[in-house]
């Protein structure tokens, strides 16, 4: 039986429950089964990709097996590490986090549009704090695949504040995060986007970076790669701006792009729904984001591209728009685990046909 047909199987079930029931089910559900003996091992030979050195990218100073990782949002509370580091991902982001806990918005805040092979959220950043966060980590020890920490403000924190609550989170998950990703770009806590523009988003910068650095030199380490996630609901001057900014403060990378409040397109009945919406809809925009990106920075600011990758071919299409490396995640809730195969063999198979040998040749082809 193969991996895409043992989710479709499972799929009617879910999809009948309400969807942030079905997540917590599936998300406290790997992690309940990642602690039975050998359940890990199953995992790996149901779900897992094989390492191919086609598709290996070195990048931060870390190895990825393949270019393919899970987007933040689907374990905010690093629960299920352990398993979904098994199902064939090369990397995964948990969070977003805060430094402390909170409950997020009243509920229902999660909905599907299975026509439009969509969903809207308005979560706001509902975890269980960076202390909970951390202890959780410290118990994992080694991991198989390199791990982000997601960063954000708490709800009730003023913008002028903002950056003491991304150095916290930075204090205390720097020993456990392979590479930190700030947050600025979620529709749903009130006027986190205005960090995205002017002062605020040198300022943001100059701060989390200095906290990196005074972790790292408290610990004798070096400081760990920090991406920032942009929103896909910016103008070119926009993003030309935080282009700038954001490589002036010396980060490592940018995720282009996070959920948009765009709704263009729709024919569900949901989509009527505030949040932020991801998916399908959002496959041409995120890749038009990584093309002007790519093209605003010469190619010189590693990008990870993450919106609406269903199919090999809208991965490869962000690839050679100038993404490093891809993350998907509505695509996991239409089409479970077995997705990553399915990218991963389509990938091989599309390097082939433009005859490269290896993924990073075709990083950014678009622009040569």
């Amino acid at each position: 039986m193969s991996n895409l047909l043992l989710y479709q199987l499972a799929k009617p079930f879910l999809f009948k429950m309400d969807p942030e029931a079905a997540h917590h089910l599936i998300i406290d559900g790997m992690g309940a089964a990642a602690k039975i003996p050998g359940m890990p091992a199953m995992l790996s030979a149901t779900w897992g990709t094989k390492a191919t050195p086609e598709l290996a990218v070195d990048l931060f100073g870390l190895h990825f097996h393949h270019p393919i990782g899970l987007a933040a949002g689907l374990d905010k509370n690093a629960k299920a590490v352990t398993g979904l580091s098994r199902v064939g991902l090369s990397f995964m982001e948990v969070g977003t986090v805060t430094p402390k806990g909170q409950a997020g918005n009243e509920q229902p805040r999660l909905f599907r549009l299975p026509p439009d092979e969509a969903l809207i959220n308005r979560m706001g950043f509902n975890n269980d704090g960076a202390d909970v966060m951390a202890e959780r980590l410290a118990k994992l020890g080694r991991r198989r695949i390199p791990l982000a920490v997601n960063i954000g403000k708490n709800k009730l924190t003023p913008n002028e504040n903002a950056a003491d609550d991304y150095r916290e989170c930075v204090l205390k998950l720097f020993p456990y995060g392979d590479f930190f990703v700030v947050n600025i770009s979620s529709p749903n806590t009130p006027d986190l986007r205005a960090l995205q523009h002017g002062d605020e988003l040198r300022g943001l910068l100059d701060a989390v970076k200095d906290e990196m650095e005074k972790q790292a030199t408290s610990r004798g380490e070096l400081p760990k790669p920090i991406l920032v996630k942009v929103a896909p609901d910016n103008s070119e001057e926009q993003l030309a701006y935080m282009a700038e900014a954001i490589q002036l403060s010396g980060m490592s990378g940018i995720i282009a792009t996070n959920t948009t409040i765009g709704r263009d397109g729709l024919t569900h009945g949901n989509a009527g729904e505030t949040g932020g919406l991801s998916g399908r809809p959002l496959t041409k925009r995120s890749t038009e984001v990584v093309r002007s990106l790519y093209a605003m920075t010469n190619g010189k600011l590693p990008i990870i591209g993450s919106g609406g990758i269903f199919t090999a071919a809208d991965a490869y299409e962000k690839i050679k728009a100038g993404a490093s490396l891809v993350e998907v995640y509505t695509a996991m809730i239409y089409k479970g685990p077995g997705l990553l195969k399915e990218l991963h063999k389509g990938l091989l198979r599309l390097l082939k046909q433009d005859g490269y040998t290896r993924i990073t040749q075709a990083v950014g082809a678009d622009h040569r």
